[in-house]
């Protein structure tokens, strides 16, 4: 079986397994009290404060454990606008962050502050100067991951952090998808972290406030944690997250210069083995084992099933594949294709066979799949007539309509146009990434009695 989905959860470390079992019976009691076994939890408590301190590059003080990575990002904004309140409200995030993220902007957002989304480029990249230029008097705190969770970009967050440091404006870096590679560049302000991405236990998440940073724990206070995580600790959790974390790191250049080279293999061969694939993220500036691509005329949901049946798990952020309908919002803001995506991340430990028999199942399984859509085949081509054409694709879902589309471009003369009727917001993505594709002018939308009609113009 190749798990190949190390991006929403690597499996539990070996070493994270002996923690845990060990701390069971070591761990149990209350670290706050003064008893024999209240002192023994808050000595492994301690230790393992003090390994994730080390691993992130920041003082044990600075570093609480809070129930999750999404509590660690949730936490972490409310208390630092909060704590520069007086500044303003103004937060600034990328357009491909995290949901937990984006969330967070939501909710601050409809409690009246403001939001500013700083856009990426193709590869899933802001540019620090786009930060520099979204910054403003009032504006309280900037948000950017490491590194994208969806396609694997690496961000510059060393020198965001350094135009958020010129202008007083601390940093909040969400470093859930590289912390267990390596620590994060820059001088960043705060920073949130999750287990379950680097083979700890699901259920643990890092917060790293800075000393000096301006910060006020939001809802009832707590004793526990410095008041910025209430409730009881993990603690048998806590300590198999540390150790693991000590652990990956360990091993961390080694696994990633071979993760990197089984990746890029993928890069490599797929849109040699598969047709009409775009390969999507930045192609160096990129997480060692993570790896996208999306195939044109393909059912998102359908490839993922009949890749699960043939022995791999992957993810995709095609729209099919969520439960809104609506395509990945990293993909959408990067204008790459959506439809028929597949995310590769590896786990450490995965063997180039398991890589090797995944490119041998991939081409039958696109094309299988095509083949069921009625998809047209790569080299298809339609005799020229002329007339511009309407399809009418309400109601049904991509990749249809651009199956459809693909279908009848050629019965247009060069320069005459098709319209596509479609009410699947996946559509305003996927039309205009098959034309760059395909070489054909993408001419714009129009307001239709259903839906939008996308206007397309024959160039080739």
């Amino acid at each position: 079986m190749g798990y190949f989905d190390a991006a929403s959860g690597a499996p539990l470390h070996p070493v994270a397994r002996q923690a845990l079992l060990a701390s069971l019976d070591e761990g149990w009691a209350d670290p706050a009290r003064l008893y024999r076994e209240g002192r023994r939890a808050r000595m492994l408590l301690d230790a393992a404060r003090e390994a994730a301190a080390e691993a992130v590059g920041c003082r044990a003080d600075e570093l609480v454990f809070t129930p999750s990575g999404t509590r660690a990002v949730h936490s972490g904004v409310a208390g630092a606008l909060a704590g520069r309140r007086r500044v303003g409200a103004h937060l600034i995030v990328s357009a491909v962050e995290h949901s937990s993220v984006l969330h967070a902007a939501e909710v601050h957002e409809a409690g009246g502050g403001t939001v500013t989304q700083v856009p990426v480029d193709r590869t899933g990249a802001v540019d620090p100067t786009a930060y520099a230029a979204a910054l403003r008097g009032d504006t309280a705190l900037a948000c950017l991951q490491s590194a994208n969770h969806e396609v694997g970009t690496e961000q510059p967050v060393a020198e965001v952090a350094e135009v958020c440091r010129t202008a007083g404006v601390p940093l909040l870096v969400d470093a859930a998808q590289s912390l267990g590679w390596g620590k994060v560049p820059g001088d960043w302000s705060l920073l949130a972290a999750s287990a379950h991405k680097w083979g700890g236990p699901s259920g643990v998440g890092l917060l790293v406030v800075r000393k000096g940073v301006r910060f006020a724990p939001q809802g009832p206070g707590d004793e526990r944690e410095s008041g910025r995580a209430p409730g009881f600790e993990n603690l048998p959790a806590i300590v198999a997250a540390a150790a693991s974390l000590r652990a990956v790191r360990a091993e961390a250049a080694e696994e990633a210069a071979r993760l990197r080279e089984l990746t890029e293999r993928v890069r490599a061969r797929v849109p040699d083995l598969v047709p009409d694939v775009e390969v999507v993220g930045d192609p160096v500036r990129r997480l060692p084992g993570t790896v996208t691509f999306s195939c044109l005329y393909v059912d998102g949901e359908t490839l993922l099933h009949e890749l699960d049946r043939a022995g791999f798990s992957v993810s995709s952020g095609s729209s099919c594949t969520s439960s809104t309908l609506m395509p990945s919002h990293v993909l959408k803001a990067m204008g790459v294709l959506s439809e028929g995506n597949v995310r590769v991340s590896l786990p450490p430990g995965t063997p180039p066979e398991d890589v090797e028999r995944f490119l041998e199942v991939l081409p039958g399984t696109v094309a299988a799949v095509r083949e069921r859509l009625g998809a047209p085949a790569a080299t298809q081509a339609a005799p020229e007539s002329g007339g511009d054409l309407v399809v009418d694709a309400i109601g049904r879902r991509c990749p249809v309509p651009v199956i459809e589309l693909a279908k009848v471009i050629g019965d247009v003369p060069v320069g005459g146009t098709v319209r596509v009727l479609s009410d699947d917001e996946a559509a305003r993505l996927d039309i205009p990434a098959w034309c760059e594709m395909r070489g054909q002018e993408y001419v714009g939308e129009e307001p239709a009695e259903k839906g939008t009609a996308y206007l397309v113009r024959r160039t080739a």
